[in-house]
């Protein structure tokens, strides 16, 4: 018997765009990213059907090659994918592929693209406690001659650095791979995007403790300005350590 060739992406849209099933297709990771391609980079694609349709295309439910990597939900699953959940940021800047719903599919990723004012103001006050702790801790464990309990906790901070920014700005963290990425195609306001990225760089590298309470006070100033006093009055004292000497 001879053996069948791979299924290609190419094929497969052309596939799925003749099923009448098939509301909408969705490509995202690397190749959703401009200038993030390379020869390992497959096409992740969700395949997006009409609830309670059948088709044919189930069979390629779990597929999974080297060039293409299937994802078939239906709609109402489609909705709720990552919201909340780490794909959330895939999908926000997801490109799409075909969109049979009159711009619905659109509205569905500008939806997980952008949090709601009260799911952000939830999420960067949590952000913001968990920053404030693996700061803390790394100043104590420098001060304390704790070197490697510092450094790790410096690491963790900038976890929840990250996510505590980007909820500020009522968006989905991006993965590590793409931080540069959208960074430099979406700053985050009122931060100096090369400054930001340095300062991560080293704080995770060599937790620099000089360099980690001067990014507090700005995240400090920051967080202020949202409504965010109340989560760092709680620290106290303690504040006095994580501050600039």
């Amino acid at each position: 018997m001879t053996a069948q060739p791979p299924l290609t992406y190419d094929a497969f849209v052309e596939l799925a765009a003749a099923d009448p099933a098939v509301v909408g297709l969705v490509l995202k990771g690397s190749r959703a990213h401009d200038g993030m391609i390379t020869r390992h980079s497959d096409h992740d694609l969700y395949v997006i059907l009409a609830d309670d349709a059948t088709t044919d295309l189930a069979r390629f439910a779990g597929h999974r090659t080297p060039e293409l990597d299937l994802v078939i939900v239906s709609l109402t699953q489609f909705r709720a994918a990552g919201m909340p959940g780490f794909e959330r940021y895939a999908l926000a800047r997801a490109q799409i592929v075909l969109d049979r719903l009159d711009g619905g599919i659109a509205r569905i990723l500008a939806d997980k693209a952008r949090l709601d004012a009260d799911e952000a103001f939830r999420d960067s006050g949590g952000r913001l406690d968990a920053y404030a702790n693996s700061h803390y801790r790394s100043v104590k464990n420098h001060r304390d001659g704790q070197a490697l309990a510092a450094r790790l906790d410096a690491a963790d901070s900038v976890r929840f650095l990250l996510e505590l920014l980007f909820a500020l700005d009522r968006r989905p963290r991006p993965y590590n791979k793409y931080l540069e990425w959208e960074l430099a195609r979406h700053p985050l306001p009122g931060w100096d995007t090369d400054m930001l990225l340095r300062a991560v760089d080293r704080i995770s590298a060599t937790g620099d403790v000089s360099l980690q309470r001067h990014l507090f006070t700005l995240v400090e100033a920051a967080a202020r300005r949202a409504g965010h006093g109340e989560v760092l009055d709680a620290w106290g004292e303690d504040l006095d350590l994580m501050r600039p000497h």
